[in-house]
């Protein structure tokens, strides 16, 4: 296990992926480009057979580099590090500080992965790996990537990240969260994870510190009387409805924003969870009267307004 610390100065529980499991994970993606690259092939043969010799040879060289070279680099950029293999064996690669790779680093990865894989036969790649303290071949060194475990094994410490409470479903589906980079997400993730495994000291303080930062990025402060740890499962969860209304569309109906008054919005936490201090009292919402001077319906505090 390997703990990285991100510009937040927040520890994140990064796994490197062990030499057998990307071994594996590279035979299951040569084996898939070999046989794209065999197809091909075969395909073009025919398509070139009226050609000379010089030209034959210049197809194939071109096909090899787009297949071979190419295919790797174009599939860990559009799934951001999630190749057919590494899916298979549930690895992602990932930056130094945890976010998705670029183009550019699938670009160096793919390049020195010709040398270090398919002009060795995998030696450098292996020596490398085994020398690293993470488990880095060449290619992720100079590219700043990190090939991870992605699957958390049953009865482990787990992903399950806690929902925000009732009282703040759609609080916050005016943020702008654009500027909020993926590794403080990732961060933030990795605190909700973690935070019932913490001191409950140290939990507020890193709660604290990851609010302040989504906060500075969002341009919006955090609503006093919400305490940092559920506002930032608040916040992570509507960037997830967000993200997944991007994804599969879907038109439902937003979520009602919490009531307000003259003096701001009103909020009635309850109980923390274990990692993060009790909240203040719960206060009472204002209730709006009804349109036509009828009077709304009121929750039974025992509170009889006057005529």
């Amino acid at each position: 296990m390997s703990e990285l610390v991100t510009g937040e100065a927040v520890a994140l529980e990064l796994r490197p992926a062990k030499l057998p499991s990307r071994g594996l994970a590279v035979l299951l993606d040569l084996a898939a480009a070999v046989t794209v690259y065999i197809l091909v092939t075969l395909g073009l043969v025919a398509a070139t057979a009226s050609l000379d010799e010089a030209a034959r040879t210049a197809v194939s060289i071109a096909t090899f580099v787009l297949v071979l070279v190419g295919g790797p680099i174009l599939v860990e950029t559009l799934t951001h590090g999630r190749s057919l293999g590494k899916l298979a064996c549930g690895l992602r690669v990932v930056r130094d500080d945890g976010g998705p790779i670029r183009f550019r680093h699938a670009l160096v990865r793919g390049l020195l992965g010709v040398i270090e894989i398919l002009m060795t036969f995998g030696v450098v790649a292996c020596v490398a790996s085994l020398v690293s303290a993470r488990g880095r071949r060449l290619g992720d060194v100079f590219a700043g990537t990190l090939v991870v475990r992605e699957r958390v094994p049953a009865g482990g410490q787990g992903g399950f990240v806690p929902p925000p409470p009732p009282w703040l479903a759609g609080r916050f589906s005016g943020l702008d969260l654009s500027a909020v980079p993926d590794g403080l997400w990732l961060a933030v993730r990795q605190y909700l994870t973690r935070m019932r495994q913490l001191d409950p000291q140290v939990g507020w303080s890193m709660a604290e510190r990851l609010a302040s930062d989504v906060a500075g990025r969002t341009g919006a402060p955090v609503p006093p009387g919400v305490p940092p740890a559920m506002y930032l499962a608040a916040v992570l969860q509507e960037r997830q409805a967000r993200e997944a209304q991007r994804t599969f569309g879907g038109g439902g109906a937003p979520a009602a924003p919490a009531p307000s008054g003259a003096g701001g919005p009103v909020l009635a936490p309850p109980a923390g969870p274990a990692a993060v201090p009790p909240a203040a009292p719960p206060a009472v919402p204002p209730v709006a009267p009804t349109s036509g001077g009828a009077s709304a319906e009121r929750p039974a505090t025992g509170f009889v307004p006057p005529a």
